[in-house]
Protein backbone atom coordinates (compact mmCIF):
# COMPACT_ATOMS: atom_id res chain seq x y z
CA UNK A 1 0.00 0.00 0.00
CA UNK A 2 0.88 3.43 -0.76
CA UNK A 3 1.97 6.09 1.61
CA UNK A 4 -1.03 8.92 2.03
CA UNK A 5 0.05 11.65 0.22
CA UNK A 6 0.50 14.94 2.19
CA UNK A 7 -0.85 18.31 1.19
CA UNK A 8 1.38 21.27 2.52
CA UNK A 9 1.58 24.75 2.45
CA UNK A 10 4.38 27.64 2.72
CA UNK A 11 2.20 30.98 2.98
CA UNK A 12 3.46 34.17 5.20
CA UNK A 13 5.15 37.48 3.60
CA UNK A 14 8.19 36.67 4.28
CA UNK A 15 10.56 35.06 2.12
CA UNK A 16 11.13 31.09 1.50
CA UNK A 17 8.11 29.72 0.65
CA UNK A 18 9.32 28.80 -3.12
CA UNK A 19 12.58 28.25 -1.47
CA UNK A 20 11.17 25.84 0.86
CA UNK A 21 9.37 23.82 -1.82
CA UNK A 22 12.50 23.51 -3.99
CA UNK A 23 14.17 22.14 -0.79
CA UNK A 24 11.71 19.48 -0.40
CA UNK A 25 11.88 18.91 -3.89
CA UNK A 26 15.84 18.53 -3.53
CA UNK A 27 15.41 16.18 -1.32
CA UNK A 28 12.09 13.97 -2.68
CA UNK A 29 14.68 13.61 -6.19
CA UNK A 30 17.07 11.98 -3.13
CA UNK A 31 15.02 9.18 -3.00
CA UNK A 32 14.60 9.14 -6.76
CA UNK A 33 10.80 10.55 -6.69
CA UNK A 34 8.90 12.59 -9.72
CA UNK A 35 8.61 16.26 -9.26
CA UNK A 36 6.70 18.86 -11.12
CA UNK A 37 6.64 22.31 -10.24
CA UNK A 38 4.08 24.85 -11.87
CA UNK A 39 4.51 28.36 -11.52
CA UNK A 40 1.27 30.23 -11.60
CA UNK A 41 2.86 34.21 -11.67
CA UNK A 42 6.77 33.87 -12.05
CA UNK A 43 6.58 33.22 -15.68
CA UNK A 44 7.93 36.40 -17.56
CA UNK A 45 10.66 36.84 -15.34
CA UNK A 46 14.13 34.87 -15.60
CA UNK A 47 15.36 33.33 -12.29
CA UNK A 48 18.00 30.77 -11.10
CA UNK A 49 15.91 27.81 -10.91
CA UNK A 50 14.51 27.71 -14.45
CA UNK A 51 18.43 26.89 -15.39
CA UNK A 52 19.64 24.70 -11.85
CA UNK A 53 16.14 22.74 -12.77
CA UNK A 54 17.07 21.58 -15.54
CA UNK A 55 20.04 19.71 -14.27
CA UNK A 56 17.82 17.57 -12.25
CA UNK A 57 15.74 16.27 -15.42
CA UNK A 58 14.30 13.81 -16.01
CA UNK A 59 12.97 13.95 -12.31
CA UNK A 60 12.14 17.56 -12.16
CA UNK A 61 10.26 19.80 -14.33
CA UNK A 62 9.64 23.37 -13.96
CA UNK A 63 6.73 24.37 -15.75
CA UNK A 64 6.48 28.29 -15.71
CA UNK A 65 3.10 29.26 -16.98
CA UNK A 66 2.26 32.42 -15.50
CA UNK A 67 2.60 36.02 -17.04
CA UNK A 68 4.85 37.13 -14.30
CA UNK A 69 3.54 38.91 -11.31
CA UNK A 70 0.48 40.45 -11.82
CA UNK A 71 0.39 44.81 -11.06
CA UNK A 72 4.01 45.43 -10.25
CA UNK A 73 7.26 46.96 -11.60
CA UNK A 74 7.25 46.60 -15.37
CA UNK A 75 3.54 44.76 -15.60
CA UNK A 76 1.57 45.85 -18.54
CA UNK A 77 -0.17 43.43 -19.45
CA UNK A 78 -3.78 43.69 -19.01
CA UNK A 79 -5.88 41.84 -16.13
CA UNK A 80 -7.58 39.43 -18.67
CA UNK A 81 -3.97 37.91 -20.12
CA UNK A 82 -3.21 37.16 -16.68
CA UNK A 83 -6.70 35.28 -15.99
CA UNK A 84 -5.89 33.25 -19.07
CA UNK A 85 -2.28 32.06 -18.46
CA UNK A 86 -3.68 31.32 -14.81
CA UNK A 87 -6.89 29.37 -16.21
CA UNK A 88 -3.76 27.68 -18.39
CA UNK A 89 -2.23 27.33 -15.08
CA UNK A 90 -4.71 25.18 -13.54
CA UNK A 91 -5.39 23.15 -16.83
CA UNK A 92 -1.71 22.17 -16.92
CA UNK A 93 -1.84 21.47 -13.36
CA UNK A 94 -4.97 19.14 -13.52
CA UNK A 95 -3.30 17.13 -16.41
CA UNK A 96 0.20 16.71 -14.60
CA UNK A 97 -1.68 15.57 -11.01
CA UNK A 98 -3.64 13.01 -12.53
CA UNK A 99 -1.19 11.83 -15.25
CA UNK A 100 -0.10 9.82 -12.04
CA UNK A 101 3.39 10.16 -13.37
CA UNK A 102 4.86 12.49 -10.37
CA UNK A 103 5.17 11.95 -6.58
CA UNK A 104 5.08 15.57 -5.48
CA UNK A 105 3.60 18.06 -7.35
CA UNK A 106 4.57 22.31 -6.45
CA UNK A 107 1.87 24.67 -7.40
CA UNK A 108 4.40 27.75 -6.56
CA UNK A 109 2.28 31.11 -6.07
CA UNK A 110 -1.19 29.56 -6.40
CA UNK A 111 -2.29 31.03 -3.13
CA UNK A 112 -1.04 34.28 -4.58
CA UNK A 113 -2.74 33.51 -7.97
CA UNK A 114 -6.26 33.08 -5.85
CA UNK A 115 -5.45 36.24 -3.67
CA UNK A 116 -5.54 38.34 -6.76
CA UNK A 117 -8.80 36.74 -8.27
CA UNK A 118 -6.57 34.99 -11.02
CA UNK A 119 -8.07 31.64 -10.14
CA UNK A 120 -11.14 30.32 -7.95
CA UNK A 121 -10.07 29.01 -4.67
CA UNK A 122 -12.84 26.36 -5.67
CA UNK A 123 -11.01 25.27 -8.33
CA UNK A 124 -7.85 24.15 -6.33
CA UNK A 125 -9.94 22.89 -3.06
CA UNK A 126 -11.38 20.58 -6.14
CA UNK A 127 -8.42 19.54 -7.21
CA UNK A 128 -6.45 18.60 -3.43
CA UNK A 129 -9.89 16.53 -2.71
CA UNK A 130 -9.60 14.65 -5.92
CA UNK A 131 -5.61 14.60 -6.14
CA UNK A 132 -4.91 10.88 -5.89
CA UNK A 133 -4.51 9.47 -2.74
CA UNK A 134 -0.23 8.92 -2.75
CA UNK A 135 0.68 12.14 -4.44
CA UNK A 136 1.87 15.08 -1.91
CA UNK A 137 1.13 18.29 -2.70
CA UNK A 138 2.60 21.40 -2.18
CA UNK A 139 0.84 24.94 -2.52
CA UNK A 140 3.19 28.11 -1.93
CA UNK A 141 2.32 32.17 -2.04
CA UNK A 142 1.27 33.93 0.70
CA UNK A 143 -2.29 34.64 1.98
CA UNK A 144 -3.43 31.31 1.68
CA UNK A 145 -7.04 30.78 2.01
CA UNK A 146 -8.53 29.60 5.08
CA UNK A 147 -10.85 26.60 3.30
CA UNK A 148 -7.19 25.53 2.23
CA UNK A 149 -5.47 25.52 5.53
CA UNK A 150 -8.49 22.95 6.75
CA UNK A 151 -7.43 20.50 4.06
CA UNK A 152 -3.91 20.74 4.40
CA UNK A 153 -1.41 18.34 6.32
CA UNK A 154 1.14 21.12 7.14
CA UNK A 155 0.86 24.39 7.07
CA UNK A 156 4.00 26.63 7.43
CA UNK A 157 3.75 30.83 7.77
CA UNK A 158 7.19 32.22 6.66
CA UNK A 159 7.48 35.68 9.13
CA UNK A 160 9.23 38.38 7.68
CA UNK A 161 11.61 39.70 10.49
CA UNK A 162 14.43 41.67 8.65
CA UNK A 163 14.24 42.25 5.04
CA UNK A 164 17.68 43.62 3.00
CA UNK A 165 15.39 45.40 0.39
CA UNK A 166 14.13 47.40 3.22
CA UNK A 167 18.25 48.77 3.50
CA UNK A 168 18.52 50.02 -0.59
CA UNK A 169 19.84 46.09 -1.23
CA UNK A 170 18.15 44.75 -4.52
CA UNK A 171 17.31 41.75 -5.08
CA UNK A 172 20.44 39.31 -5.49
CA UNK A 173 20.81 36.44 -8.32
CA UNK A 174 20.92 33.05 -6.36
CA UNK A 175 19.53 34.67 -3.62
CA UNK A 176 16.59 35.89 -4.28
CA UNK A 177 15.30 34.63 -8.20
Amino acid sequence: MSEKGLVIVYTGNGKGKTTAALGMALRAIGYDHKVCMLQFIKGSWHYGEMDSSKKLEPNFELIAVGKGFVGILDDNSPREEHEKYAAEAVRICREKIFSEKYDVIILDEVNYAITLGLIDVQEIIKIIKEKPSDLDLVLTGRDVKEEIVELADLVTEMKEIKHPFKSGIKAKKGIDF
